[in-house]
């Protein structure tokens, strides 16, 4: 019973890791972050989740022995994440910040601090979903190796919630003029990824045949995301670098998470 400390330890680390971020708005007495330090937080965490999505997900999810070959099968489960993520974003009213574009079904029922906090919520799915899988595969083969890495995985995206924490919570903060307030949406949504970490690891845990699919699926996600949201946010404003090479530098703490043993 052992190796099932590994997973509830990592799925709760991410959502942990978030609110961590969200107690930021009771020390930092400026209410939104500089461009520079969101650039600086958004290129870090833009660089794991892209890491992650190679070395802990689709790299495996190649290795696999399958009837289909492999790679068939992550290029269409990547294209499937990506997919799901463009249908919820489509949906879901939600306002992605620092913007003033709302995106999904437009709605007047939803305050713009629900819609940020909806827009961060959607972001978090793919991260739980992908460390709940990365255990799932790793209890059903037994594999103290995977396992290891399922809870590196957990590690990389919990260090960047910390600072995603922060930036969902700070605009809150000044929208809304409470601390409280914006501490409870920042912590809330990490919710979201404890949810659906607990999803993915039992569905990899019951459907055997899944696992190259679910990994390739949750990096497909992630991958969109990264894309989609966070590469435009850490490049916009200007022609400096702190995004690029905050990106470069979680990029590289992951590859390191990714090739330690314990």
């Amino acid at each position: 019973m052992k190796e099932y400390l590994y997973p509830i330890i990592g799925i709760s680390l991410i959502f942990v890791c978030t609110t961590i971020g969200a107690l930021m708005v009771f020390f930092i007495r400026k209410k939104e972050i500089s461009p520079k330090l969101n650039k600086i937080f958004v290129g870090f965490a833009a660089g794991v989740m892209f890491s992650a999505s190679f070395f802990s997900l689709i790299k495996p999810a190649l290795e696999s022995d399958t009837t289909i070959p492999s790679w068939l099968i992550v290029a269409i489960s990547i294209s499937l994440g990506a997919l799901f993520l463009w249908g919820i974003d489509k949906i879901v009213p939600h306002l992605h910040i620092g913007l003033d574009e709302e995106e999904g079904v437009k709605t007047k029922k939803l305050s713009k601090n629900g819609k940020m906090f909806l827009a961060v919520t959607i972001h978090n799915i793919p991260e739980g979903l992908s460390v709940g899988i990365a255990f799932g595969v790793a209890l059903s083969q037994n594999n103290p190796v995977l396992l290891s890495g399922a809870l590196l995985l957990a590690i990389g995206i919990g260090i960047q919630n910390i600072p995603e924490g922060a930036v969902v919570s700070l605009p809150i903060k000044a929208e809304s003029g409470s601390s409280k307030k914006a501490f409870l949406f920042g912590a809330m949504s990490g919710i979201v990824e404890p949810i659906a970490g607990v999803v993915g690891l039992f569905l990899a845990m019951q459907i055997q045949g899944i696992m190259p699919w679910a990994l390739a699926f949750a990096a497909g996600c992630m991958i969109y995301v990264v894309s989609e949201e966070m590469i435009p946010e850490m490049t916009s404003d200007g022609h400096d670098h702190y995004g690029v090479w905050s990106f470069v530098l979680g990029f590289v703490i992951m590859l390191i998470l990714d090739c330690i043993s314990f």
